[in-house]
């Protein structure tokens, strides 16, 4: 691998019309692939974890899963309800619905308790996971129904509806973040560069890499299901590598261009760069492949989603660095030598020197090198005691699910579902205790059941509201998804009604929204009781309630019975498994993580000395900038400055996730800047000079490329989904203070302070002498 990358530079160099011909046909077959295969989207099971996902497939089994349901509300535009007028519009909208091909039924109206609403209930065809890809049909007849009695608003929601406003509001924050970071990344290369052409070449294999991820994963997800994360990834963390990669090369070539001074060809400036950036940028891109893989261990397919989405763009934006770029850079370097006598000339004219090929530090980046330089072990103290500082708060993380109840208010769909559970608590959530047994138990099981939805009742945490006299309607039922469905589930298969047969029909059942039910499969082996409780999902009550139903409810009623399975499920629970799956998994994923960026480090660089600074100094970035998301997030101080509203916790996904790329992406600057210092060394520096010249040649590029990942990162702040504000804060700090604080204090610091102890237990190098002419046959090595 040492003399990979010059070999393949030579190639791209010399035939660099094929190389760049070669590239971009590379990115048009993926995409074109990808496109003809389609995505292979996760289905609900990929998404079963722990008890719930227990439950969950014991109810498919049985034929009693649930369905995706839409809530219809109609309500008075002024003054009280006029229940003709709510009738007339509801039989409107039911004959309507039910002849879209993508409802399954349509429950009977219901009149909230205070009488101010009346709600009709509609199931749709499908899976669960497909019903915001089948929404649209009936969003647009509730729209006309609410056109054709103007007197009324008639308005929708349900998990379907207001998972399609979150994939909508999702594409519009992502867009917005391109428009914020590609500008600014754009100005960034303009002023480390000083060219339109130099500055557009990572930008370019940046978006071309992304493309041809984005083809890849399509691919991929026929093997690994995508859970619909993966291409907000590879726009993310494309972007960053993509044009972060391509920055070190271009200044290492920019480098060797300015010091030899017109006495090298094009093609040996990109071999000589190749030998030096590209290897360290093979090394760092393996690094961030190697860590990301970590996530596979956590048997989550959200997780493995996102693994392949950034080893896909990553292993990409590496390749793209090692063939097209040297391409682009021998045809760019062409014009350059072509246009550098008039360029001499005007300088002449100018008075100013000739460019000298040894990078300028420059006064910040001095005097942030200053306090390591004159004062190592004072700076390393300081700086490792403000890093322990931040990640104090990390210590009160707090984690949770985030459900349909923290999304934000701007998706219409939202607004009107904060109006249902104001008329409708009862439909906040619902758990559903799930039972297999034998058939001949069918009867016992069923009598339990009930006894424990009469004992859950008179539990503070699920007593429903007392009804309104006079309601008479709010005893009808019309629960919808899973309540119309399983209606004619549990009157068996002799007693069903056709729905397309109903239109003057009520639901044959006569028990409340608020009241425990059981349905029991044809079979008679699996049974469901669903327990409404009136507390949102994230509530400390609606939790406490799952708590109570699992340890103290189901032992004391069907928990009693022998040879009984029994496992619940909902929104709560699936919510509360999936971060003791995450809890669980965290162990082995940071345990396998360390070990990974230990190894990778000392592979690297032959020392096991720097390996284990590589881990200690990745936990400090990753510990301070959790510290930083939990004191921001976790709090409210924050809301009105990062417009947001606070869980109280951090989504269950992040910190896991964050820790992974952060690791990766530290890996990333250690590589870059050890190479630098590895390479002073190798050319015959004392240790002391060797670390100084490799932060000074390597801090001003590290830094400009810091800033254009933490703009990337920092675009995701401005979305509105509270969790992708936490990721892309976590990330955006994290860099900050990787580029800043480890790498120009606390990494010199250790490396001044160790000498050559800092690289046990290998030898120190001789003497290498530097290739003058690699075209001709050498190349410059680095390690």
């Amino acid at each position: 691998m040492r003399h990979l990358p010059a070999r393949m530079a030579r190639w791209s160099a010399r035939h660099a019309g094929r190389a760049i011909a070669g590239w971009f046909a590379f990115v048009v077959l993926c995409l074109v692939t990808g496109i003809s295969l389609g995505t292979n989207e996760a289905t609900t099971e990929d998404f079963w974890v722990g008890e719930a996902g227990r439950a969950e497939a014991t109810a498919t089994e049985g034929g009693l899963e649930r369905s995706p349901t839409e809530r219809i509300m109609i309500r008075a535009r002024s003054g009280e309800l006029d229940m003709a007028a709510a009738d007339a519009a509801a039989r409107d909208l039911t004959e309507r619905m039910r002849g879209l091909p993508e409802v399954e039924s349509v429950a009977a109206p219901v009149r909230s308790k205070d009488g101010e609403v009346l709600l009709v209930s509609v199931v749709l065809d499908g899976p669960e996971l497909e019903g915001k890809e089948n929404v649209v049909p009936l969003l647009e007849q509730t729209a006309a129904v609410g056109a054709d009695h103007p007197d009324l608003v008639v308005e929708e929601t349900g998990s379907p509806a207001i998972s399609k406003g979150v994939n909508d509001q999702r594409d519009e924050d992502l867009a917005l973040s391109e428009r914020i970071s590609l500008p600014v990344t754009l100005i960034t290369l303009l002023i480390v560069f000083g060219s339109v052409i130099m500055a557009g070449v990572p930008l370019l294999l940046a978006l071309s890499s992304i493309a041809a991820a984005i083809g890849l994963s399509m691919v991929a997800s026929h093997v690994m299901p995508d859970a619909g994360v993966g291409t907000n990834l590879i726009l993310l963390i494309g972007l960053a590598v993509g044009v972060d990669y391509t920055l070190f090369y271009l200044k290492r070539e920019r480098e060797e261009r300015a010091r030899a001074g017109g006495r090298l060809s094009p093609e040996a400036l990109v071999e000589l760069a190749a030998a030096t950036a590209g290897r360290a940028i093979v090394i760092s891109g393996l690094a961030v492949i190697v860590s990301t893989a970590t996530l596979y261990l956590a048997t989550d397919v959200i997780f493995s989603s996102l693994a392949t989405g950034t080893i896909l763009v990553v292993a990409v934006a590496v390749a793209s660095s090692l063939t097209v770029l040297p391409a682009l850079l021998v045809v760019i370097g062409r014009r350059a030598d072509r246009l550098a006598p008039r360029r001499a000339a005007r300088r002449a004219r100018r008075g100013k020197p000739a460019r000298s090929g040894k990078p300028e530090t420059g006064r910040v980046f001095g005097a942030l090198l200053r306090p390591a330089r004159t004062r190592p072990a004072l700076t390393l103290c300081l700086s490792v005691l403000v890093m322990l500082g931040l990640t104090v708060p990390a210590l009160g993380l707090k984690l949770i699910d985030p459900g349909k109840d923290t999304f934000s208010r701007d998706i219409p769909a939202m607004r009107v579902y904060d109006r249902l559970t104001a008329s409708f608590p009862e439909l906040f959530v619902t758990h559903e205790v799930v039972t297999r047994s034998t058939p001949e138990q069918a009867a016992q099981v069923r009598q339990a059941l009930e006894d424990l939805g009469r004992r859950a009742q008179a539990d503070p945490l699920f007593a429903r509201a007392p009804k309104k006299a006079g309601s008479a309607k709010s005893a009808e039922d019309a629960m919808g998804a899973e309540d119309a469905k399983s209606a004619q589930d549990a009157q068996g298969p002799e007693n069903r009604t056709n729905p397309q047969n109903q239109e003057n029909s009520t639901d044959p059942r006569t028990t409340a929204l608020s009241e425990p039910r059981v349905r029991t499969s044809a079979d008679g082996r699996i049974s469901v009781l669903e327990l409404p409780v009136s507390h949102p999902a994230p509530s400390a009550e609606a939790i406490e309630s799952l708590s109570r139903l699992r340890q103290d409810h189901i032992p004391a009623t069907v928990g009693r019975l022998s040879g009984v399975e029994t496992a619940v499920s909902g929104d709560v629970a699936r919510g509360r498994d999936y971060v003791s799956h995450e809890s669980d998994k965290l162990p082995l994923v940071l345990g396998f993580l360390l070990l990974m960026t230990f190894l990778m480090t000392v592979w690297a660089f032959r020392s096991v000395v720097l390996g284990a600074i590589g881990v200690v100094l990745n936990l400090l970035s990753a510990g301070a900038s959790l510290g930083l998301l939990v004191l921001v997030f976790q709090g409210t101080w924050a809301e009105g400055l990062l417009a947001f509203d606070s869980l109280g916790a951090i989504a269950s996904r992040v910190p896991l996730f964050l820790v992974v790329i952060l690791f990766g992406l530290s890996m990333d600057y250690q590589v870059f800047v050890v190479s630098r210092i590895q390479e002073a060394r190798q050319n015959g520096m004392p240790a002391r000079e060797a670390v100084l010249e490799g932060i000074n040649q390597s801090a001003k590029v590290v830094t400009s490329a810091a800033i254009v990942m933490v703009t990337v990162f920092g675009a995701f702040v401005a979305l509105h989904l509270t969790e992708m504000k936490q990721m892309g804060f976590c990330l955006a700090v994290a860099v900050l203070l990787d580029a800043v604080v480890i790498r120009l204090m606390v990494l010199p610091s250790v490396l001044l302070l160790l000498g050559e102890r800092a690289w046990w237990p290998a030898r120190r190098p001789r003497r290498t002498v530097r290739a003058q002419e690699p075209a001709a046959g050498a190349s410059a090595e680095v390690g």
